[in-house]
């Protein structure tokens, strides 16, 4: 048994263009902004590590004056909620 393909139902061939010099730069530029967007952010973590570590924060809390550490732990929870609502706000439609 053998079936004739009509025209609108044949596959088409894909047609690839070649990479042009302005593809490569604009990956290239993505591509170093990724690396500078990871870079600068060790640096922000690394500085907001320094920070903490400085303030005492959680020293400060086992000696007995807790109302710095509960401060930073509502502000912390805050932001992270505020986070996690952005994330769930902005996902993709399905």
């Amino acid at each position: 048994m053998s079936r004739k393909l009509s025209g609108g139902t044949a596959m088409r061939r894909e047609f690839r263009q070649p990479i042009t010099s302005e593809h490569r730069s604009t990956a290239c530029v993505a591509l170093l902004t990724t690396a500078a967007l990871a870079v600068s952010t060790a640096v922000a973590v690394t500085a907001v590590s320094i920070g903490i570590a400085r303030a005492d924060v959680a020293g400060a809390a086992a000696n007995g004056d807790g109302t710095s550490f509960a401060l930073a732990l509502c502000i912390g929870l805050l932001i992270s909620a505020t986070g996690g609502l952005m994330a769930f706000a902005v996902r993709a439609p399905q």
